[in-house]
């Protein structure tokens, strides 16, 4: 009887003992927690190193723009002298004044705000559109078709350039500025952008309570997708504008300086002389080229990350 009560209370012991060490262990990771709750809602600030690089990124980012500025207020053979020129000088205008009766940059710039603006509504447009359907749509061989679509961004442009020109040339658009727009209508980007951004941004059931509500296709489309998506919709806008904006390969080919050109396809016959190119008076124009996208960045830029900002907050 002795000895099984001293078998048996060291037991007792040893087990009171272990629960103890583990009760003992488990309260450090309450203080832990808390901190990480406290740290979670307070706003941080950054240091002044942060502030120096970020002040290092800007002057970096801005200088090429600085010296086309610069470029641009000098004469041509100051701007290919060594050293080349780093403060501002007196032809600024001048230099402006040229530029734009050179090739008539008016209606350069008329045609691309055109060519540019309608690229990116129907982009924006299609590409919503073709990635709702591939996001939130079943239907038969919809893995193969996106396959498909995406493979298409690995095709070079120049290997079309050829059917293109031949298919213009046939509709008589040489020299006219819906031989740009309507190749550009649609991109495989665009769909793919937008088909990964309605993935998580547009539940399913949002758009099953808009059907059970005796919604159609086009109102479920505008009253339901389309506030969903319009911060993605405003940042491929943005992008395919500068892209159309800044495009040359196909706008040269197509179109002709002396003709209906585009901003790009003004710059090709800018600043021609007898047997040099003046090129202060070609940054004059690159500069020109320039400042509407400036302009326009200014306008919409808060809107586009305000938009990101808050479809990021509420999803």
């Amino acid at each position: 009887m002795a000895r099984t009560l001293d078998t048996t209370t060291p037991t007792t012991t040893t087990t009171t003992t272990t629960s103890t060490h583990t009760d003992s262990a488990t309260p450090p990771a309450a203080p832990r927690a808390r901190r990480l709750r406290q740290s979670a809602g307070r706003q941080h600030h950054a240091g002044p190193l942060t502030y120096v690089l970020l002040g290092l990124a800007a002057l970096i980012s801005l200088f090429p723009l600085y010296w086309n500025i610069v470029a641009a207020s000098h004469s041509g053979e100051r701007v290919v002298e060594a050293p080349a020129p780093l403060l501002p000088g007196p032809r600024l205008f001048d230099n402006l004044s040229f530029a734009w009766n050179q090739v008539d940059m008016g209606e350069a710039l008329v045609n691309t705000t055109i060519v540019a603006g309608l690229v990116a509504l129907s982009t924006v447009l299609f590409s919503t559109l073709a990635g709702f359907a591939f996001a939130k749509l079943p239907f038969r061989g919809r893995g193969a078709l996106l396959t498909l679509v995406v493979a298409t961004m690995t095709i070079p442009p120049q290997l079309s350039v050829i059917p293109l020109y031949q298919i213009i040339t046939d509709l008589g658009w040489i020299d006219q500025l819906q031989s740009v727009v309507l190749p550009s209508l649609v991109a495989a980007f665009g769909v793919f952008f937008m088909r990964q951004y309605l993935i998580e941004a547009l539940p399913v059931e949002l758009v099953e309570a808009a059907r059970m509500d005796g919604a159609h296709s086009l109102r479920v489309i505008w009253h339901v997708v389309f506030p969903v998506a319009r911060p993605a919709m405003a940042v491929l806008g943005m992008l395919v504008f500068v892209q159309a904006w800044n495009d040359f390969f196909w706008p040269f080919i197509a179109l002709t300086p002396d003709g209906n050109p585009t901003l790009q396809v003004a710059l090709a016959g800018l600043g021609a002389g007898n047997h040099t190119v003046n090129q202060a008076v070609v940054l004059t124009g690159a500069l020109i080229s320039t400042l509407p996208l400036l302009l326009v960045f200014a306008v919409l830029g808060k809107h586009i990350v305000g938009g990101i900002t808050a479809g990021a907050v509420k999803n």
